[in-house]
């Protein structure tokens, strides 16, 4: 995978706190830095993918649909009558 050099300006106690971790980590500042930058990347796509469900969701049965499931409903109970 391609690889390309940055560099990003943050506040000194920031820096810090990452470098500790890095250490306590193992794992170069670099490498500290892509899994944070992964991570919110991810976060931010699961919340997006979160609100198109909910909006997909959100949209309730217009009144020719709930004539229509209440068609089905009453259909359904007719097949399995008498089954159970």
């Amino acid at each position: 995978m391609k690889t390309v050099k940055t560099a990003i300006s943050i506040q000194k106690s920031l820096f810090d706190q990452a470098d500790r971790l890095s250490r306590k980590l193992n794992v170069s500042r670099s490498r500290l830095f892509v899994l944070a930058v992964e991570e919110f990347i991810q976060h931010h796509q699961n919340q997006s993918l979160l609100e198109e469900i909910n909006q997909a969701y959100a949209d309730e049965p217009d009144l020719n649909e709930e004539i229509h499931l209440s068609k089905m409903r009453k259909q359904q109970r007719k097949l399995v009558e008498g089954e159970w």
